[in-house]
């Protein structure tokens, strides 16, 4: 290879590589992965108001937004783990186990809460007045059994009723379905599905659509409080890699929960209009005022979850405060 060869094989090799380190650390795209119900609605906002283009564009960059509708923590992780998604919209029970299976490697951690809400349990067996009072014949739709939030929350409960080594006693008659089929099975009655460990605004509606549905369990009961159950996370590549970006999508989201504190109508109307939801305005304006519903982006009461979690085993790693399964991040510092 003559002189002149070789410097033009060398310049190549340096461009591919420039190029290379510009692709890895391209920033702009972002993937987000939601579920189904209010608890959502910060997400909801941002695309509807376009707010994580709007503070990228303020950061000198064109965001490309995609969003992906997934059901079930499971699902979400996947998607995660695969590379299919950015960010994941998913409960503190999944979060906390990829955190775990991911430390020292991709490094899972949480990128802020979706807001506080009261998760019921809503069955219409009227025999179940109590957890102690579910049978063989009863079933339990949640999201995804056994990785869930809700179905953390009731393996939380299920330990403090029959103490550690009964906390899955309940999974055996839990059922895997999205909120929505789990909600028109127990507004229509019929099916084997009599219970279900929801999220606003199917609780509600199984509430209002049944005369038999009545509330068996609170998770604010659970967790002492009101408590952030659905959480936003992401792999720590993507965040060091594309800070402008991530920070936009942060920005996006403390804007979005402004907008619906200082406007729960638009709000109403901006859910009712993106997710195509067949729902009583009345009955989603309602719980938009809840006072028990806080749409922020701190984390709150989530260690007891992962304490719990790691008790019995379904994590390896105890963290020591929510700053270990959570990016540090002002907005997320007085998380708990």
């Amino acid at each position: 290879m003559n002189r002149f060869t070789r410097t033009a094989s060398l310049w190549v090799a340096a461009a591919a590589l420039a190029l290379g380190t510009l692709a890895a650390h391209a920033e702009g795209r972002i993937r987000i992965a939601e579920q189904f119900g209010v608890v959502y609605l910060m997400l909801n906002v941002a695309q509807d108001q376009k707010l994580i283009e709007k503070h990228a564009k303020a950061a000198g960059i064109d965001a490309q937004v995609e969003w992906i509708k997934l059901s079930g923590g499971s699902a979400v992780n996947d998607a995660l783990l695969s590379g299919n998604i950015d960010i994941a919209g998913a409960g503190v029970g999944p979060l906390l186990t990829l955190w775990d299976r991911t430390r020292g490697k991709q490094n899972v951690r949480g990128v802020a809460s979706l807001g506080n809400f009261p998760f019921y349990l809503v069955s219409t067996n009227p025999a179940v007045k109590s957890l102690a009072d579910f049978g063989d014949k009863d079933r339990i739709a949640l999201p995804a059994v056994g990785v869930s939030v809700q179905s953390r929350v009731l393996q939380l409960a299920s330990a403090r009723l029959w103490g550690d080594k009964e906390f899955n006693r309940l999974d055996r008659i839990s059922v895997t379905l999205p909120h929505p089929d789990a909600a028109a099975a127990l507004i229509k009655g019929g099916t084997e599905i009599n219970a279900h460990f929801g999220n606003p605004p199917f609780q509600e509606q199984e509430l209002a659509g049944n005369p038999n549905a009545h509330i068996v369990l609170d998770s604010y009961q659970v967790l002492g409080g009101p408590a952030s159950a659905t959480v936003l996370y992401a792999a720590e590549k993507f965040r060091n890699e594309n800070p402008k970006t991530y920070r936009a999508f942060v920005d996006a989201l403390d804007e979005a929960a402004q907008f619906i504190a200082a406007n729960p109508e638009k709000a109403a109307d901006l859910y009712i209009r993106t997710s195509d939801a067949k729902i009583d305005r009345t009955l989603l304006l309602r719980i938009i005022k809840n006072p028990q519903v806080q749409f922020k982006t701190a984390p709150q009461n989530t260690y007891a979850l992962a304490e719990f979690m790691h008790r019995v085993g379904a994590i390896r790693n105890k963290p020591a405060s929510v700053k270990d399964y959570f990016f540090d991040d002002v907005r997320t510092a007085a998380g708990n």
